[in-house]
This record gives structure tokens, sequence and C-alpha cells, in this order.
């Protein structure tokens, strides 16, 4: 079994698949959390590629784990690309500092590379940890807080079809099939695959008391669902509202988004609707009379890993603007250091001066359209050699839609 040595002494491998439950509980003990239940593992184990878990040992000893999952990523212009979902990274207390989180990063980035995955991603417990690795925020989101007793939509916004309660032994199998559809309607949606819905559907249906409206059109075909759980009240009190957490909401188009907000906050017996992770340019103030029902508040949604710039940067589209050479470094993975040439007809290794220098963590924040490369160099994120490029950048790497990603792991 190949092995790699942390200067500390540790080292990291690949979890064997007899280990995998042990990985499993480090990860929850590292969140404080109980170990898993043998009715939960039972779930779980779908969840988990033996060859995509690695460990941080001491010894025989994990005190470490990493583990991800196949996955892919709609870029700009619509073309997939395949992505690995980095998730359950965690490292024991009582070993933190010691180059098991370095040494387990490290080795899944090769792995993934070696994969011919273009792109990592994660969604950040703690944000300070994986700018050094190459991460960068490259999709924005905001969770919303909706108030259903001043929630009313206006008389004007359309909707159509019907919204149902799906059964427990439905959910998987309607929502995995109509999901391909989706993910073509937005850059940064991302591909959901086996382990996927275990993890998020599987795995929440277990342990929760996890329901799914579906929202059929008017020929029965399901176009858009939401994925929520109420809290429980600690007392019985019908009185007391209690507040529904939105965990997965999608929808083919504006109208069925609308009807999915029309069924939430019609719920009864609700004090607060909360959705997390919804794009930023979902119009829900704007659908309802009074606006001030909504609180809400933006965050970095998915961290991005480019593993391989140059399959990156050919595969989105561009504006319209002068070509741009932009130069990136990547100190861990050295094939993507390089200069690229990126215009409205694509992009070309080349070796001429660059106008624009970032490193490859700030490229993956331009990459979907998250930031302007003018702002960043604003900031000190971006060398620049030409003041012209800023602007010419700022238009080839634009959107015209916010990318969103939508799915938590």
């Amino acid at each position: 079994m190949t092995q790699t040595l942390v200067p500390t002494g540790l080292t990291v491998r690949a979890v064997a698949a007899d280990r995998l439950r042990g990985a499993h509980d480090l990860f929850l003990a590292a969140l404080h959390n109980k170990q898993s239940s043998d009715e939960l593992w039972d779930v779980m184990r779908d969840f988990y590629v033996a060859d995509r878990t690695f460990g941080a040992f001491d010894g025989e000893r994990q005190v470490g784990t990493a583990t991800s999952f196949p996955a892919s990523l709609t870029v700009p212009g619509g073309e997939v690309l395949p992505m690995a979902g980095v998730t359950y990274v965690g490292v024991r207390t009582d070993y933190r500092r010691r180059g098991a989180l370095t040494g387990m990063m490290r080795a899944q980035l090769e792995d993934t590379a070696a994969r011919g995955e273009v792109f990592a991603a994660l969604h950040a417990s703690e944000p300070v940890i994986y700018g050094r690795f190459g991460y960068g925020v490259a999709t924005i989101a905001r969770d919303v807080k909706v108030d259903p007793k001043r929630a009313r939509l206006r008389p004007g916004v359309p909707g159509g079809g019907t919204v149902r309660l799906l059964d427990k032994d439905e959910v998987i199998p309607a929502l995995s099939a109509v999901y391909p559809a989706l993910q073509q309607t937005r850059a940064g949606l991302m591909g959901r695959s086996a382990q996927w819905w275990t993890l998020g559907y599987a795995r929440r249906m277990k342990t929760d008391h996890f329901l799914v409206a579906a929202h059929f059109s008017d020929t029965g075909e399901i176009d858009g669902w939401v994925g929520y759980k109420p809290a429980e009240s600690p007392t019985f009190d019908p009185r007391a509202g209690a507040t529904v957490f939105v965990l997965d909401f999608q929808a083919a188009d504006q109208t069925v988004a609308n009807d999915l907000w029309r069924y939430l906050v019609g719920i009864d017996l609700v004090d607060q609707v909360v959705a997390y992770f919804r794009p930023v340019d979902d119009p829900i103030e704007a659908m309802l009379a009074d606006s001030y029902a909504v609180r809400d508040e933006s965050e970095g949604e998915l961290w991005l890993r480019i593993v391989d710039v140059p399959a990156a940067l050919a595969a989105r589209t561009y504006g319209v603007a002068e070509p741009v050479v932009v130069e990136v470094t990547d100190p861990l993975l050295a094939a993507n250091s390089g200069r690229y040439r990126v215009g409205p007809h694509g992009m070309e290794r080349v070796t001429d001066a660059p106008a624009l220098t970032m490193d490859v963590e700030v490229l993956a924040m331009i990459y979907l359209g998250a930031w302007r490369p003018s702002t960043l160099a604003g900031i000190g994120r971006i060398t620049v050699a030409d003041e012209a490029a800023l602007p010419a950048a700022d238009r080839l790497f634009a959107v015209d839609r916010p990318a969103w990603n939508g799915s938590m792991f």
C-alpha cells in the first residue's frame, strides 16, 4: 500500500475497506458528535469509496481522515467536467498542527489529478484552512429566512402544476432521474452520483424527520422539489410555531420556484422558513407583498480547486474582449503553472509575457464569475503588468447568470 511520510512522523495512505467505519467515526468525533449507530452505518457504508478515502496514521492508529466522491461540474457555456466532491475531512484534536491535514490534502489532490478529474470542490466549515491548498470561493449564495405570517405572494406571481409530498421509497429514484436535466440550467451546478444521494438524502431520511415536496408539471413530470426538515418542538405546543429548514431547493424555471416558495410559506404551524444556500438572484423579496418578511445573509458557497488548469480554461466560454495572457502559479500541482492566453475563441498555452499573474486559488475565484479580476487586483490578489488587461479580463470571465452550486455535501 502506497503511503507518504509526513515530516512529523505521521504517514498518509488510503484507508482499507474494513477501516472505513472507523474513519467515519473519527470525522464525527472531530465535529464533537457521537459515533455512528449500526443503523446509520448501514446507510453510510454505501457513501464511502475505499480508494478515495485517505487517512493520517500514527503507526496503526488513524488520527485524520479525508474522503471524496465522484461528481461533475457545469462550467460557463454548459460543458460538464469531472469533479471530486471533497468532504468528511477531520483530524483528532490531540493531533492538530502535526501535518496530518496537509499530508491528506496533498495526497487527495494528487489522486484526483491521477483520476483525470478536472476539479475538486468542498463546502468549508473553517474557511481559513483551504486557501493554502488552492481552493477558492467560486460561488456565492445566501441563507434566506422568511416569516410566513408576513409572506404573501403578490397576486401576479405566476404558477402552474401541483406540489405533493413524496413517500420515502420514491424520493431517491424519482429525484435522481430528474436531476441531470436540471444540472444543465446554470454554471456551478454539480452532478449527483449515487454516493451524493446517499449522503444528501438516504442519510437524512434515516436520521431526521426529512420531507420532500415535489412539483409536478401539468403533464405529470417532476420539474422541481424542496427537501426540508422541521425543527423538533421541545414543548409539543402547537402555539409554538416550528422552524422549517430547507436543505435542497431545485427548480427547472422560475415558475416552478414560485410554486415551491408558495408551498413553503403556506405550511401550517410554522414561524420561520430557513432556506440554505439559495442563489444570489433568487427574487423571493420581489415576489412578496411585504419584502421585509425576508432576511438573508450572503456567504461563500462552493470552494473550488482547479486540478487541471488547461482543461478547465479550455472548457468554459468567455465574453467579448481582447485576449489576455494570464500566468497561473500552483505550488502543489506543478503541471498547472504556466501562461495561458484566454479570449473569446478559447484558450492556448503560451510563453508570452503575462498581463496578469495569479495563484490557482484566485483563478478558482474568477473561473465561475463570482469575482471580478479587477476587484481582486484592487486588494492585491492579482499582480498586474498591463492595466488595460483588467477590464478585458472582467468581460472575459463574466457570466450572464450568477453561478450557483445548490448541493450540500
